[in-house]
Parts: structure tokens; sequence; C-alpha cells
């Protein structure tokens, strides 16, 4: 059984996603275009962590990030990757948006890398109608990113 909960992201047993989720973002991009946040900087005021568990083991995460009172980012959005190809990374999309819609927000907006690497993310956020935008608050054009929105 799969379970997502809001749960604060610095905890023994995610250790693994984080761990994880930073070789992943590490592993082909330079660190200046890097925008992952580390696990003490998702507990911050104004952003919503989840968890996903499968029969209690943590398998993913994901938050989004208030950027002003209609607008939000996700952020830290990761399935390990023996799991893939479940629909894991789908379900906390999904999860995402409708819990950022809950919370009041009109548009979801996300930075992801250029890179082949990040084509099955690039893919999956198309899917759930994104669409590629200008970068937002804090960005700046950057070769190694692509910036995409929802409106929610």
């Amino acid at each position: 059984m799969i379970t997502i909960t809001l749960e604060h992201p610095v905890q023994e047993d995610l250790a693994l996603l984080h761990a994880r989720h930073h070789a992943a973002m590490h592993a082909d991009t330079p660190p200046e275009s890097i925008h992952m946040l580390p696990p003490d900087a998702l507990a911050a005021p104004g952003i919503a962590f989840f968890v996903m568990r499968e029969e209690g083991r943590a398998v993913g995460m994901g938050a989004f990030k208030r950027i002003d009172a209609g607008h939000a980012e996700i952020k830290s959005m990761h399935v390990l990757m023996e799991l893939r190809g479940r629909g894991l990374a789908r379900m906390m999309l999904s999860h995402l948006i409708t819990e950022a819609q809950a919370a009041g927000y009109a548009r979801l907006s996300l930075e992801t890398g250029a890179q082949p690497s990040f084509e099955a993310a690039r893919a999956l956020y198309l899917t759930a109608g994104f669409t590629e935008c200008a970068p937002f608050e804090g960005y700046a054009p950057d070769p190694n990113s692509v910036f995409m929105t929802l409106s929610v």
C-alpha cells in the first residue's frame, strides 16, 4: 500500500532518499546550475514536504515552496530509482498538485534539468499539463535548466 503524507524532511529514514536525490542532481549538472534544497532547508516556513511510503518504507518525496499567495514551486521531487516505472512519480506529482490547489495556489512552477538524464522528468511534467516558461522567482536563464509552469 502506498501512502503520501506531510512530514518533516529531516528524519533518519529519509537519508537514503535525500542522498539519492543529491547524487542524481550532481551526476551531470554543473554546481552553479543545481537548485535543490538540502533537507534542513526543506523544513523552512512556506514549504510543504511530503513523503511517499510503501509499507512504511520511504520510497519517494516531493515538496512545494511558496513564492507568493497564488504561486508555488515544486521542489525535491524524487522516487527511488529501483522503484521507477510503477507510476509513483506521477502519483507524487498528482498529490503535490492537489495539495497546492487545496492550499490556495493558482499556479505551480518548477525548474528541472535540460540534460538527457532529466528527459523522463520533463516528459512527466508535460504529460501533467506543465508548459515551458521563462525563469521565475530568483532564477536566471541557464542552458542547464528548463522552467515549467501549470495553472492549477
